[in-house]
């Protein structure tokens, strides 16, 4: 399987090469392409990433220089310029395990029906989602995502060809633009998770309340809203279950805040 790596990247120069490393340093022996995509940045990156290139014996790094239009643009680049026939995403702030790729491609070879698989990340372990029980591989739908939003970026590699049904990321959307994405594809395809952690993501702090997009909280359930909305929209939802989600959501909202402010 060839796989296309896209790393966004802005403002980086503490995180960019132990991200990239991590990618270098997959045991994963197949065809990978590793493109980093600069979204303005007006740090020291681009300088740390041509140095990266220059010194690389490894996998391929294609580097992307663009003006600033966010991680959703940065992100849809890469994926306009990956020639592989899988897309794995990472952000330049998180870090793959070293058998990451691996261990995806093995199940991925002998589950030729998964169209996009997740893993965990941080040491999670999920059990159970509400009422339902997650295995080893598990499906996961959309309705599910709406309850807990379980694909994270970084850890997710799905096949190329989904783009050309369900599109890109929504640039307009700053906020929670993943989730409106991974539920658009989890309509279409089978997405599965592998409930093993095979990534790092923001050296393993708290997943929300520090700094970051996921870091401001209302910025972040006003994205999560809309993505309710653009489900009852295209009829993943009724209006009841619209209606519950949304109370489910803002529940979680004001736990996230109290659990802000007493950590």
């Amino acid at each position: 399987m060839d796989v296309s790596v896209i790393i966004p990247m802005y403002n980086s120069e503490n995180t960019i090469k132990n991200c990239i490393d991590s990618v270098l340093r997959q045991t994963y022996n197949g065809k990978v392409e590793i493109i980093v995509v600069n979204d303005g940045s007006k740090d020291n990156s681009k300088a740390i990433v041509e140095e990266i290139i220059q010194n690389n014996s490894g996998f391929p790094i294609e580097f992307i220089n663009k003006n600033n239009g966010g991680v959703s643009s940065a992100r849809n680049m890469g994926m306009k310029l990956a020639r592989g026939n899988w897309i794995a995403l990472l952000d330049s702030d998180d870090e793959w395990l070293p058998t990451k790729l691996e261990r995806q491609i093995q199940l991925l070879i002998e589950n030729p029906t998964i169209d996009f698989l997740g893993t965990n990340r941080n040491g999670e372990y999920f059990d159970k989602i509400l009422w339902k029980k997650l295995s080893l591989l598990t499906r996961i739908s959309p309705k599910l995502l709406m309850v807990k939003f379980i694909f994270v970026v970084p850890t997710v590699i799905f096949k190329k060809k989904i783009i050309s049904d369900v599109g890109y990321f929504d640039e307009t959307q700053k906020y929670a633009e993943e989730g409106n994405y991974f539920i658009r594809i989890a309509q279409k395809y089978n997405c599965f998770l592998l409930n093993e952690s095979l990534v790092i993501t923001g050296d393993g702090k708290a997943h929300f309340g520090h700094s970051g997009l996921s870091g401001n909280l209302k910025e972040m359930e006003k994205g999560e809203l809309k993505n309710l909305k653009d489900a009852l929209n295209l009829k993943i939802i009724n209006n009841f279950e619209y209606s519950c989600l949304v109370a489910f959501s803002i529940l979680k909202y004001f736990r996230r805040i109290v659990i802000v402010k007493t950590r």
